[in-house]
């Protein structure tokens, strides 16, 4: 993201700017979140709790759009009347610790939270700048009549076992293994990262190139459908409550969906664990509670923040939503350690919640992660549509990537 696109979006937000005014008491937190509006039954009640232990600070709380979150608290922290806490990405969150623009703390006030989210969190003097608000890792969801008419003996843990089954199933069933939707966000970048290719260095590697050989495999041979490098989650979804792929990747909340939609795809649905690669690891998509480093009180933002993510707080939250706790107190509760056989929502909700403690370190594409994610996501459909070299592709993705880095 170059300095003239952050100074174009300033301008952009003047009218957002001139719109917002600083609390009256010194002691107000305004506290935005993202496209969490129709939680006040929660949120109201732990902010009055706050407020009654806290006399004298009080929380005024906004619920922002999604799409708008990165654009206001851009516009915000470039003014000199930020708000105190804000509910964020840890992709745009990270740009902005780099900028120095964030507020940063002792990581040991995190002591109670999963480590490997908190490690993740650290700025280049080993302070954290943000607190981890919640968590969520996709599990598998397979067909079971599917797989029986596959005759799978069991079910694929790695993406190498998935790619070697493709052509049977495809064979003894007619439909598709799966629908990888490659191109989507950081899809691609996830699967890399699996098998430790994260960086330009490693995208040319052996491992590196037979991923992207087995994937023009599964294309050539119309083993996965041509939609899976131009379309994304929502459409892969579709075709698994036709009935038209077997195996997805997907969140527990779109379970729901399925049971809404689907009933009969529902009724013969299973879950698994999420797939790994050579690492054996899982991924994670967290989102997080920053402070600017100008917001006018900062110490009861942190304050705050700590309390909305405590140990009974998060267990509320994660039972009115499919989010997972990111404090471990709240991970040892008996809702994320048990599960009934019968029920596949509650099946979902332990195993996601078990991969928690094995995750995958994400990589760090900086300030220019956008286009990286556009340059590999366009390198694939290169590789599958054309009859590029793969390593020819490869070697000059992983140059654009590497100048992409250092111009950072």
């Amino acid at each position: 993201m170059k300095f003239k696109y952050w100074v174009l979006i300033f301008l952009l937000s003047a009218v957002l700017l001139a719109a917002y005014k600083p609390p009256a008491g010194t002691n107000d937190i305004v506290f935005w979140t993202l496209q969490l509006g129709t939680f006040g039954d929660y949120m109201n009640p732990i902010i009055q709790e706050f407020e009654q232990a806290n006399p004298g600070v009080k929380i005024k709380w906004i619920d922002v759009p999604y799409s708008e979150g990165e654009k206001r608290t851009l516009a915000s922290i470039l003014s000199n009347n930020p708000p105190d806490l804000v509910n964020l990405t840890p992709e745009f969150s990270s740009i902005l610790a780099q900028k120095q623009a964030l507020y940063s703390f002792d990581c040991n006030m995190l002591k109670d939270y999963n480590p490997q989210i908190v490690n993740s969190l650290k700025n280049n003097f080993g302070k954290c700048y943000a607190v981890p608000f919640y968590a969520t890792s996709a599990v598998t969801f397979y067909d079971k009549n599917l797989v029986k008419k596959a005759g799978l003996k069991e079910i694929p843990k790695t993406f190498d076992d998935l790619f070697l089954v493709s052509g049977q199933i495809k064979k003894l069933t007619g439909k598709y293994s799966n629908m990888p939707t490659l191109t989507e966000n950081d899809t691609l970048l996830k699967i890399l990262n699996k098998y430790e290719i994260n960086s330009p260095e490693s995208l040319t590697t052996g491992n590196s190139i037979n991923i992207f050989q087995q994937y023009k495999k599964l294309y050539a041979q119309n083993l996965i459908p041509k939609e899976s490098i131009t379309q994304t989650h929502r459409e892969a979804l579709e075709q698994y409550m036709s009935g038209q792929i077997v195996f997805i990747q997907s969140g527990a909340n779109f379970l729901n969906m399925v049971k809404d939609n689907a009933p009969k795809v529902f009724d013969s649905t299973d879950v698994s664990y999420q797939l790994t690669g050579t690492s054996g690891k899982y991924d994670v998509s967290i989102m997080n509670l920053i402070i600017p480093e100008r917001a006018k009180n900062k110490e009861a933002a942190l304050k705050f923040a700590l309390f909305l993510t405590n140990k009974k707080n998060q267990i509320e939250f994660a039972k009115l939503t499919t989010i997972l706790p990111v404090n471990n107190l709240a991970l040892e509760d008996n809702y994320f350690n048990t599960y009934n056989e019968d029920d596949v929502i509650s099946k979902a909700r332990f195993i996601s919640s078990k991969q928690l403690a094995n995750l995958e370190t994400q990589p760090v594409a900086g300030r220019n992660r956008k286009e990286i994610l556009t340059l590999l996501n366009t390198s694939v459909q290169e590789i599958l549509l054309g009859n590029s070299d793969i390593n020819e592709v490869l070697q000059k993705t992983a140059k654009i990537w590497k100048d992409l880095m250092n111009n950072d």
